[in-house]
């Protein structure tokens, strides 16, 4: 690892970047060009002083998940993300299967969505970015361990994410997920992600194991889609689906109606999702 050559990385990254570049306000005048070191530790999921000591050339090894957290919050191409592992003495994530590098380009799409719900996910069901509207929908996924992220799975194995759906929507939603995993699955047959995922589900679910068996395809696209939120009530959102196809992820928006009461909701729910009243799971 080389500390030095880190330290000098991250401090000229974080000089380059301007508050909204990464979707926050400026706040009070600043002395200095670029983020501010608590900035880029709020973004990255980390502790301010963990930052700090990286910059100051007297940090631990961060992790591959740290490393990746970093890459994202400086908003770095997949070429420096590269470099930056290879600073830490790691191999850089494989390029060939799923990528989990979200192209700053799309992130500073995603920054620009202040009044509507967007996440980045990839084609299998991997949450790699959420605006704020997205995390008071449905809670911060950033901040679970990394097998928590996976909306298939958590959607299959996990009790407490069907309270964000009415109970009458899970059948078609179970069957959307089922089919959308299973094209993924057949159109990368040497990406051993998506198979491995399948496999789980199918010997953990029997829900699954039944719809699996079915052999539905289906291609994620435009839908309309029911949401159960404990302080604002039911949001009826259309989704749209944008693909990035070079990387496998996909951009989700969800949108309300004008006029609509769903639209009211929306609109309240960026109030109340400053005030952490948004569900703690997907």
């Amino acid at each position: 690892m080389n500390r030095a050559e880190i330290a000098d990385f991250l401090r000229r990254a974080r000089a380059r970047l301007s508050p909204s570049d990464v979707g926050l306000t400026a706040g009070a005048r600043r002395r200095t060009p670029g983020l501010r070191r608590e900035e880029v530790a709020q973004l990255a999921g980390m502790s301010v002083d963990y930052y700090a000591r990286l910059e100051q050339s007297r940090g631990p090894r961060p992790s591959r998940q740290m490393l990746t957290a970093l890459a994202r919050a400086l908003r770095l191409t997949e070429v420096e993300r590269d470099h930056l592992f290879h600073l830490a003495g790691e191999e850089p994530p494989r390029r060939g299967a799923t990528s989990t590098h979200v192209r700053p380009g799309l992130l500073l799409v995603l920054d620009r969505l202040h009044d509507t719900p967007a996440m980045v996910v990839t084609d299998c069901g991997e949450v790699l970015a959420q605006n704020a509207l997205s995390r008071a929908l449905s809670g911060d996924v950033l901040t679970r361990p990394p097998r928590g992220r996976n909306m298939i799975r958590r959607f299959f194995l996990d009790p407490t994410a069907q309270e964000l759906f009415p109970p009458e929507d899970r059948p078609r939603r179970a069957r959307e997920q089922v089919a959308g995993l299973r094209a993924v699955t057949a159109s990368r047959p040497a990406d051993p992600e998506p198979a491995a995922l399948a496999a789980e589900l199918r010997a953990a679910s029997a829900e699954f194991a039944h719809l699996w068996d079915e052999h539905d395809v289906a291609v994620r696209r435009a839908s309309t889609k029911r949401y159960r939120h404990p302080a604002i009530g039911i949001l009826e959102l259309d989704c749209e689906v944008l693909v990035n196809s070079d990387h496998n992820q996909q951009l989700v928006i969800h949108t309300a109606r004008p006029g609509t009461e769903s639209y009211e909701r929306l609109r309240l729910l960026r109030v109340v999702g400053l005030q952490n009243l948004a569900p703690t799971d997907t």
